[in-house]
């Protein structure tokens, strides 16, 4: 087959292109993240993070709307991550012990979610950030209820149900995500800022609802 030497360049040009994006968009998320950690969220501006990646604002506002994008731009990518799990979860588990089953996996290979964006330490790091910072908790709070409504709406397509009839994926998606809240919290106070201190909290809490919602449903 003939090659257009006109056009033979254009795909590889196109994929360094977005390989650059790439590189930049997560740089300035490793940068942003450090001095939130280091300086705290509203001290850090725009220009202190474009300064410490080498670019200009107006980079920073072709990746980002604002500096709150930033900080869940990552929490983004470990949501997804957890949202991958369960639907990975074997279907013949009940709802509490797949929503259990992900949550745990998910911890345990969150570094899977993270590659080449920004180390686990840092963004647990973040983590403990958003827990401490009240306009940042208020817009994670928001954002836990828009999660727990789709996985509401998981739970009931993988039992059969019709979420707007049946309460139960509701409820145990509410009760699911209290545990995370709960846990959140109180590792936001410890002195342990690891993913396996966070998921031992995670596992001791989930303990106390599955007496009452584990099981099939069917």
């Amino acid at each position: 087959m003939a090659i257009d030497e006109r056009t033979a360049p254009a795909a590889p040009a196109a994929g360094l292109r977005e390989r650059r994006k790439r590189r930049t968009r997560a740089a300035l998320l490793r940068a942003a993240l450090v001095l939130f950690v280091s300086r705290g969220y509203e001290r850090t501006t725009v220009d202190e993070i474009t300064a410490a990646v080498g670019v200009s604002q107006r980079t920073f506002f072709r990746y980002f709307a604002n500096k709150e994008e930033v900080v869940f731009a990552v929490q983004d990518l470990v949501e997804s991550h957890f949202v991958a799990e369960l639907h990975a979860r074997p279907p013949a588990e009940g709802p509490l012990d797949a929503l259990r089953g992900a949550v745990l996996a998910a911890w345990d290979t969150v570094d899977d979610a993270l590659t080449e964006v920004v180390p686990v330490d840092l963004y647990m790091r973040g983590y403990r950030l958003i827990e401490s910072t009240p306009a940042l908790l208020a817009v994670h709070l928001r954002r836990s209820a828009e999660l727990e409504e789709q996985i509401s709406r998981l739970i009931a397509a993988r039992e059969g149900l019709d979420v707007d009839v049946d309460p139960r994926p509701r409820v145990a998606a509410a009760a699911f995500f209290g545990v995370m809240r709960v846990t959140g919290r109180l590792w936001g106070r410890g002195d342990d800022t690891s993913v396996e201190a966070i998921r031992r909290l995670t596992d001791t809490y989930l303990d106390g609802i599955g007496p009452a919602l584990a099981g099939c449903w069917r």
